[in-house]
């Protein structure tokens, strides 16, 4: 037999029953089943919608300033002090616990005054004799005023010597200047328990300004000093009080960009803590010293908002805005963030580029939008012309996204 019939029976297919297929035929069976079940998952994989992440275009007239800088630093007070007594001693009592709002003057807490009321009581005592010895040298001297006149009528008389006259008039000065000593000692002794009644009210410690007690230092029996004793035992302080009227920010900004910050101009200030809370501010000054290990500049910050939220040592991040010109045009298009920005493949040569794109979610189904792309603003970009704000583009648009492909919005982190 020729092999062209050979290879014509092999392909014959035999119908009798029992009878054995051929190896080739049940391949290409298998190979067709599994190519159809991949193409109906694919098919499966392609009706599926594709979770994407999501933002709000913003609206450039009403995104406000233009960000020229972002510099990050911490929340600090002016007025911070850790209170202490100006005498050393034993502390009995404390009035203040952390947290506790107190006014100027008010009472922190008391030293053991027994040495200084004894000292008191010493200078009032020692007052009291210097007083009674003066009323006895005025008495003394009102009499001797009294003889020498006497004297004087007598010896218009003759009637008494002349010694005896020049004895009242020594009698009389001795007496005077007795006085005068015992004035003066008098002014010494009340000055004495001036100083005396100084180191009691010493014993008592008060807040030299209104503010909040942040950390209370010392407890009833502990010595304190406004000097470091060095061993440990001996408290510097009863407490620390903020002035929280004095809260500013204090922001390193890299020496390169120092240049783009002025004094006076406007800032948005961002607590770490608070990250929706946008509060105003102004630059109060660039300190005029540089930190050469980091290479930056301080900037003083005030905050335009008094807020019981802010807190000495927060993180803050701080965006300069640029100055406002009033007389020029609103601006338009909207800000977008730059993870949402689709940038086109190179042209080849002798074809027009294609344009920058963003995906728009509606309905549903990601529409592609052809954009004109203007400045940066910070995590952001402008958007001149294919937005006009309030659209839900899609940020991080997964590669092979095409234009009219079924998607679906990422539910947020918490969201129900």
């Amino acid at each position: 037999m020729s092999r062209p019939e050979e290879l014509l029976r092999d392909l014959r297919i035999d119908r009798r029953p029992g009878a054995k297929r051929p190896k080739s035929l049940r391949k290409w069976i298998i190979l067709g089943v599994v190519l159809v079940l991949v193409l109906i998952v694919f098919a499966w994989r392609g009706a599926q919608p594709t979770v994407v992440e999501t933002a709000i275009a913003r609206s450039a007239a009403d995104a406000g300033p233009a960000t020229l800088l972002d510099a990050s630093g911490f929340v600090t007070a002016r007025r911070i002090a850790t209170v202490s007594s100006k005498v050393t001693g034993r502390v009995a009592e404390v009035l203040i616990e952390e947290g506790m709002k107190v006014e100027e003057g008010q009472l922190l807490a008391r030293l053991d005054p027994t040495d200084a009321a004894a000292q008191l009581e010493l200078a009032s005592a020692q007052l009291a004799s210097s007083e009674s010895q003066l009323s006895e040298a005025r008495t003394q001297l009102a009499l001797s005023e009294t003889t020498l006149k006497r004297q004087q009528e007598l010896i218009a008389r003759q009637l008494v010597s002349q010694a005896a006259l020049d004895q009242s008039k020594a009698d009389r000065d001795a007496r005077a200047a007795r006085l005068i000593s015992l004035q003066k000692a008098v002014e010494v002794a009340r000055d004495q328990r001036a100083l005396s009644e100084i180191g009691l009210g010493n014993t008592e410690i008060r807040a030299p300004f209104a503010g909040v007690i942040v950390a209370k230092a010392a407890q009833p029996g502990e010595m304190i000093s406004p000097l470091s004793a060095g061993g440990g035992f001996t408290r510097t302080g009863v407490g620390t009080l903020v002035d929280m009227d004095s809260l500013e920010v204090n922001v390193d900004v890299n020496e390169a960009y120092i240049g783009r910050v002025q004094p006076k101009m406007p800032v948005e200030a961002v607590l770490n803590a608070y990250p929706d809370w946008k509060i105003p501010g102004t630059v109060i000054a660039i300190v005029p010293t540089a930190d050469r290990t980091k290479a930056t500049v301080k900037v003083r910050i005030a905050l335009d908002s008094k807020d019981s939220r802010v807190v000495p040592d927060m993180g803050v991040r701080v965006s300069f805005l640029a100055p406002v010109d009033e007389n020029a045009p609103a601006p338009t298009g909207a800000f977008v963030p730059e993870s949402a920005i689709v940038q086109p493949a190179a042209a080849a040569e002798g074809e027009e580029a294609a344009r920058p794109a963003i995906f728009v979610l509606e309905e549903g189904q990601a529409r592609r939008v052809d954009v004109t792309l203007g400045a940066e603003s910070d995590a952001e970009r402008l958007v001149t012309a294919g937005l006009r704000g309030g659209e839900t583009v899609i940020a991080n648009p997964p590669a092979g996204l095409r234009d009219g492909a079924n998607v679906v919005a990422k539910k947020a982190a918490g969201a129900k």
